[in-house]
């Protein structure tokens, strides 16, 4: 019998606690120690599976992704996962990590953007009109508002931002259902346990159970931000991946699911 090494039994560990949504090429916690461990925004889940495959194939080296609230990744990080990078949904995160020595100095980049949406269930009649003042709580009838988290994860947080920006926060605060991250509040408004949520555009894209109601300003909120950066654990291949991330390759995968691509570069690595 072959015992398994320490970063191996730490990953197994991790990709159990955290509930690894998608994997690229691994099918034991073994295989997962051989390849790329990257902590990533749920929001992420679909086009970056289908980036990893795209990296797989054009450089033979495996990628695993472990997906959660950008919050939850980066605590995560901080208590000692082994994740070779960090792609988190806002820059709050990647600060938090890079202030306590956790990743390389210079290698984080911005590598997309995105929009903050109002979604209803694909059924729903509503109309609204997102503008100062607009009249939420009226609009929610008996339901609440599905978001995730505002006091801690990226997605819920530029909603808060939003809704007190247009003066409608103090009116909503009480009535929502908070998601653990932002595909949990995404699936409430999906199954019709809420009435109304905001998410990302591309999650909105990415669920044929709801459709958008109205986009919110970009000035009502922070720049929506994705950056990557590596860990100071962070194995050599994993530059490769970095470099992959704003490459033609996977500008174009990310633009298809409704992503806007912040950094570009001719070619891939």
């Amino acid at each position: 019998m072959t015992s398994q090494s320490p970063r191996h039994a730490f990953v197994a560990w991790a990709l159990m606690a955290l509930g690894v949504v998608g994997t690229a090429g691994a099918d034991s916690p073994s295989e997962h120690a051989t390849g790329l461990l990257v902590f990533a925004a749920a929001s992420l889940s679909d086009a970056l599976e289908e980036v990893d495959r795209a990296f797989t194939a054009r450089t033979g080296v495996r990628v695993t992704a472990s997906y959660a609230a950008s919050s939850v990744l980066a605590k995560q990080i901080e208590a000692g996962a082994p994740a070779d990078a960090f792609f988190s949904a806002d820059l709050a995160w990647v600060d938090y990590l890079e202030e306590r020595g956790l990743l390389k100095r210079g290698s984080r980049r911005d590598v997309l953007g995105n929009a903050l949406v109002l979604i209803a269930p694909a059924d729903s009649p509503l109309r609204l009109d997102i503008t100062p003042g607009f009249d939420l709580a009226t609009a929610l009838g008996e339901g609440r508002l599905a978001t995730a988290d505002p006091d801690s994860v990226p997605a819920g947080v530029y909603a808060r931002a939003a809704l007190t920006k247009l003066g409608v926060w103090q009116r909503v605060s009480e009535r929502l259902v908070r998601g653990e991250n932002v595909r949990a509040a995404l699936a409430y408004v999906a199954r019709g346990e809420a009435p109304l949520g905001i998410v990302y555009q591309t999650d909105a894209h990415a669920e044929k159970r709801v459709r958008v109601v109205g986009v919110f300003p970009e000035d009502s909120h922070p720049p929506i931000r994705y950056p990557v950066a590596l860990t100071v654990t962070a194995r050599p291949e994993t530059a490769r991946l970095a470099d992959f991330l704003t490459g033609e390759t996977a500008r174009q995968i990310f633009t298809r699911y409704g992503f806007a691509a912040l950094a570009a570069r001719r070619g891939d690595k």
